[in-house]
């Protein structure tokens, strides 16, 4: 048991003599306690080096060690879910001193990643993929007629997705040979763990009672009553000491659960559950932050971590008071507008104190509705209170509301329901990558009528914005980015029609040559930009609808347009703009700035939007070429005063 995280690099004899799951392999069974005691001490200094997700690898030390001992890895296929739990699985497969360079620009991933690695089977990051991908693989080694295993490994968090259940489904269906992980760290799945539980799993996973079972079944396939009745009757003595009823009904072969940390048995079990052929689930119990005591005792608060700076004995400032975060903006409005009004309803699909819900779950707990990893019922629930004169807020990342795109378009919008979307983390999000970037929510959300959307340029146009969308009697839509603002105030006794009125822009500063037309956060970029060289700058706000007269009146000033947003070029605010001007028959120089047509690797935000071309400097070089060739000209600073 670690209570402290190491700052020093551990002495892992067992660990540094692995490289690949095949060295592993070679160890005696009676050593791979070491060695899940010797990983657990090096994930720990690891990320403390580096910071990143590491409760839940904590969690599947042992689990992730017997996974790659008893199975034939990369050979065998083990498709992780979500990833966060991912980490020992990578230092165990290649990558253990790569490890400190984790979720840095030009390091590896924090996520499972098919370019990285042979042992990365399958790319990761949003949640309840695992088993149809490997249902896929499996499928696949049946087609070829190869002896190639897949194997799942899902937590209980990701089985409320209705994607998991899906593929559930269609694995019984097709009978594939496959293994599901069930890890089960916090839901409490099955209450039901006693002595009693784990003599029958033992029982359930042990080569006679599998040989007795297969072999009744061929017996009794000739006398259809009495095969009935066994059958009924083992599952009516699984459905009293275990969940199993419910996969076994799904067409799977139901063991557990089982201690998760318990590697004889882990590796045991696994073996015997490589001769039943067909569909498996083996539910697994673990303890999220296993073995590091502050993790044990909140695992939510240790979920991730930041990197550990070593202590400065110089005297320190007193720190100022921390600013606060666009999502503790969006959480302070939502209790502010529920407080005025009963009929506002919270809702989020598993994000609570990532969206800044906590104190709202805790002053109106009776409206609020956290549906777990089940992004589509999110939208399609908020839909139905909307029906009946409620006012459900959704609260989702942007890169999850992707999910339910169908359920927004048919059961919101076609519909004109009132339900107001606060999109988190639009735009790049740093470390966490591309898996988890809302690049794209304005080129998904402009195409869909009814639907109004608004880009905050700061926290006070972010609340006031966010008013301006519940007021709005139809579907709408508040992005705004991960982090921190400029630190604007907000000025709570202004109306917010005054400030930011739905579908108008404001003129920031008039100048010559060049007008920018501004979407969203990168609005300090944009004001220096137009002070060095005297453009014109407009903070458009919001784009759809957008300021049409706005947009026309400076174009027609202006010799260059440039457009600047944190989203996809394709399809996003610019490509609406300039939509607006050639209906207006305005034929002028354009320079979109956006995210390019690639997807921007991780690193840290700063970095990702140098990669993108919307830093400073960046984007200063670009509109000095197409000054060149656009506008066969050439532009200077603006002379100091």
């Amino acid at each position: 048991m670690f209570d402290t995280i190491p700052t020093e690099r551990p002495h892992t004899p067992l660990l540094d003599a692995i490289d690949q799951p095949a060295d592993l392999r070679q160890l005696e069974e009676a050593q791979l306690a070491q060695l899940a005691y010797e990983l657990r001490e090096y994930l720990l200094y690891s990320v403390g080096q580096s910071g990143g997700h590491f409760g839940a690898g904590l969690g599947v030390v042992e689990l992730t060690i017997a996974l790659h001992y008893a199975f034939d890895t990369p050979n065998d296929r083990l498709v992780w879910d979500v990833g966060h739990q991912s980490y020992p699985h990578k230092i165990l497969t290649g990558r253990r001193d790569a490890l400190t360079s984790i979720r840095k620009q030009d390091g590896i991933s924090g996520f499972p990643k098919r370019k990285e690695s042979e042992y990365d089977t399958f790319g990761v990051g949003h949640s309840s993929t695992s088993i149809s991908a490997a249902l896929g693989m499996a499928l696949s080694a049946a087609f070829t007629d190869s002896q190639r295993r897949s194997v799942a490994v899902i937590g209980d968090g990701s089985m409320t997705a209705g994607m998991a259940f899906e593929a559930l489904n269609h694995a019984a269906h097709t009978s594939a040979d496959m293994l599901v992980v069930l890890n089960d760290n916090s839901m409490s799945i099955s209450p039901n763990v006693g002595g009693l539980a784990t003599y029958f799993s033992k029982v359930w996973a042990s080569k006679l009672y599998i040989a007795f079972r297969e072999g009744g079944k061929k017996v009794l396939k000739r006398m259809p009553q009495a095969s009935e009745l066994v059958r009924k009757t083992e599952e009516h003595m699984k459905g009293m000491v275990s969940p199993g009823t419910l996969f076994e009904e799904l067409g799977f072969y139901y063991v557990g659960p089982i201690d998760g940390h318990d590697i004889p048995r882990l590796v045991r079990y696994f073996e015997n559950l490589k001769e039943i052929k067909g569909p498996k689930l083996l539910h697994v119990t673990t303890q999220k932050g296993k073995g590091f005591l502050p993790a044990e005792n909140d695992p939510v608060g240790y979920h991730a971590l930041n990197k550990i700076e070593p202590k400065v004995k110089t005297p320190q400032p007193v720190a100022s008071k921390p600013q606060k975060k666009y999502q503790d903006i969006f959480g302070e409005w939502l209790c502010d507008v529920a407080d005025k009004d009963p009929h506002i309803v919270g809702i989020t699909p598993a994000m609570c104190e990532g969206s800044g819900m906590v104190n709202f779950a805790r002053r109106f707990p009776d409206r609020f509705h956290d549906v777990a990893i089940a992004e589509q019922h999110a939208v399609t629930v908020a839909a139905g209170l909307a029906c009946e004169e409620m006012k459900p807020v959704v609260a989702i990342y942007s890169t999850f509301l992707q999910r339910a795109y169908d359920q927004l378009i048919h059961d919101v919008a076609l519909q004109e329901l009132d339900v107001t979307f606060a999109i988190d983390r639009a735009g790049v999000v740093g470390e966490d990558g591309p898996t988890h970037s809302g690049s794209f929510d304005l080129s998904y959300l402009n195409c869909i009528p009814k639907l109004i959307i608004g880009s905050p340029s700061d926290e006070n146009q972010c609340y006031h914005m966010l008013t301006q969308a519940l007021e709005y009697r139809g579907p709408s839509a508040i992005r705004y980015p991960r982090g921190t603002g400029p630190g604007s105030v907000i000025d709570k006794n202004i109306d917010a029609n005054k400030i930011c009125p739905i579908g108008k822009g404001e003129i920031i500063r008039s100048g010559t040559r060049a007008v920018i037309f501004n979407f969203g956060v990168l609005l300090p970029e944009a004001q220096a930009l137009a002070d060095k060289y005297n453009f014109t700058l407009c903070d458009m706000r919001w784009i759809k609808p957008m300021d049409r007269q706005l947009a026309i009146a400076e174009a027609k000033k202006a010799d260059v347009i440039i457009t600047l947003e944190e989203n996809a070029r394709i399809g996003g605010a610019g490509s609406v703009l300039q939509q607006i001007l050639l209906d207006a028959e305005i034929f002028k120089p354009i320079l979109q700035f956006g995210i390019p047509d690639r997807f921007i690797e991780h690193g840290s935000r700063k970095q990702q939007l140098r990669d993108a071309g919307l830093d400073f400097e960046s984007m200063e070089k670009t509109i000095l070429a197409f000054f060149k060739t656009a506008a066969s000209d050439t532009i200077r600073p603006k002379a100091a005063p």
